[in-house]
């Protein structure tokens, strides 16, 4: 972990944390306020437009990533490293990391907006949506719309929640950045479509591995979420302990058939278990920059969706994003404490 190279306690990294979450709880993703994200993407395109072009597009693309990522954590830790003499300073610069790494609020709040304009009108629906998907949603009915919005945010649990915090418990505040850059490079040139297949490669492939073990621990925190599973006789919710557990043991049977259903080796897996959890059916064939990609299916339900599955899914999200939270409060304040004690 960086912060003991750095020689940092891990109490300044759980402050930051904690800060950098309140954050986004409150904030969100503020359109007024500059996002690294529009840096990286900036220098991907700029790399992409130099670069993506005569022979080695494959090498060069992969070149590009990988000094991109490397750059990103390196100048990270720089910052990291001389702002360490003032811990105040260095909590509040990793707080504002952690800030910028989380999207938890906002994409609750997209998919939110996008249910409340599909009640407006389909046009509107599809307008939403088209904000937080890279697929073609101009002519997508009703259900494909509430689908495509849920399908975004089970994946991006996994890429704008989980995964963040998983590299921030690994590499500190700094992998979580370099995180960030890995993500940013596969929405912008990861696809397999004939401009970025060779370019995009590599980029891709960095990010496979990166979320591989996020997207599966995404999936069993989704699956651990403890929602009632029936009412009782005066109405209210309650928990049936053997019921919960022979729910939890089929939704986990239903993420190891299914999670291997997607073009991804890894978004199929939180994608699946909202589909288990709402007992519906995501995937199936989509249109991305005009070519058709054929996708399996994700469950076996093709029942209407509605703004109460909407509710559930965030509820879940949440759930999941706060369980992540306390697991890696938890190890920083036991290596926290374990430092003291030795």
């Amino acid at each position: 972990m960086t912060e003991f190279l750095l020689n940092i306690s891990p109490l300044f990294v759980l402050l930051a944390l904690l800060t950098g979450w309140l954050l986004d709880l409150l904030l969100g993703d503020p359109a007024w306020l500059p996002h690294p994200v529009v840096w990286f993407g900036k220098a991907i395109s700029s790399g992409e437009h130099q670069l993506n072009k005569g022979r080695n597009r494959r090498v060069k693309g992969g070149v590009m990533a990988t000094v991109l990522i490397l750059l990103t954590f390196a100048v990270c830790l720089l910052l990291l490293r001389v702002t360490a003499q003032w811990p105040a300073v260095y909590v509040a610069l990793s707080a504002v990391m952690v800030f910028f790494c989380l999207a938890g609020t906002t994409l609750i709040r997209e998919v939110r907006a996008v249910f409340l304009a599909l009640d407006r009108s389909l046009d509107e629906g599809r307008r939403q949506v088209g904000r937080i998907v890279g697929r073609d949603t101009s002519e997508l009915s009703e259900q494909e719309v509430r689908t495509a919005a849920l399908e975004t945010l089970a994946e991006n649990l996994s890429d704008g929640v989980i995964a963040p915090l998983f590299w921030l418990l690994l590499l500190g505040p700094a992998g979580m950045m370099a995180y960030k850059m890995v993500n940013t490079l596969d929405s912008m040139i990861g696809y397999r479509t004939e401009r970025y297949r060779e370019f995009g490669c590599w980029a891709a492939h960095i990010d496979d591995a990166a979320n591989y073990i996020p997207a599966r621990l995404t999936a069993l925190l989704m699956v651990a979420t403890p929602l009632p599973l029936s009412n009782g006789e005066d109405g209210h919710k309650r928990f049936a302990l053997n019921a919960l557990w022979r729910n939890r043991a089929g939704l986990l049977r239903f993420v190891r058939h299914y999670g291997r259903c997607h073009a991804s080796p890894n978004s199929g897996y939180p994608e699946a278990a909202l589909a288990g959890i709402l007992n519906c059916r995501f995937g199936g064939p989509h249109y991305y920059f005009g070519q058709l990609f054929p996708k399996p299916y994700i469950g076996h339900n093709e029942r209407p969706l509605t703004t109460a599955d909407m509710r559930i899914a965030t509820r879940v999200n949440r759930w999941a994003e706060v369980a992540m939270i306390l697991i890696t409060a938890i190890t920083f304040l036991t290596l926290y404490l374990w430092r003291i004690n030795t």
